[in-house]
């Protein structure tokens, strides 16, 4: 039985993409803060990350399409924040912006993460921005860390 897993090991010649929305700024900041400290943490250079700031969660979709085609990236980061309201608004863009970055993933084959807090209360994204439950930035990081790695090992591994 051969076993396939990534490790937290970025490569040298990787490049990645912070793409946030730029609603709900002091949430969305702070993930973008940790997204960046992850990467540096893990041995990416600045020069290796590029941040586009995009107007909001709904927009996310389109514009990682458009990074992924591009080709410069080896993954994609979308960080956003979405606190719900008096309307179903909240769930279709939540939902709508979930499932267009999985449609890019799957389409273009570039790892898009999926770091949008979808939550009830504002207090809830604070505690999921450097709070007491961690910063989802951060977290999104690392799984586009160990997805790139694992894509490596199963290309090489299964010629």
């Amino acid at each position: 039985m051969t076993l396939y897993e990534g490790d937290l090991r970025a490569h040298a010649d990787t490049r990645f993409a912070i793409l946030a929305g730029r609603w709900h700024p002091h949430v969305v900041d702070a993930l973008v803060e940790g997204a960046r400290a992850a990467l540096q943490a893990h041995g990416v250079t600045e020069a290796a990350v590029d941040v586009v700031r995009v107007p909001g969660v709904w927009e996310l979709p389109l514009v990682a399409r458009d990074l992924a085609r591009a080709g410069l990236h080896t993954a994609i980061i979308a960080l956003g924040c979405v606190v719900r309201g008096d309307t179903r608004h909240y769930e279709e863009v939540a939902d709508g912006a979930a499932q267009g970055l999985m449609q890019v993933a799957l389409e273009t084959g570039v790892p898009v993460l999926n770091g949008v807090l979808a939550v009830e209360r504002m207090e809830d994204a604070l505690a999921r921005a450097g709070g007491v439950h961690g910063n989802k930035g951060e977290e999104a990081v690392l799984a586009a860390i160990e997805i790139v790695d694992l894509q490596r090992k199963l290309a090489a591994g299964l010629r």
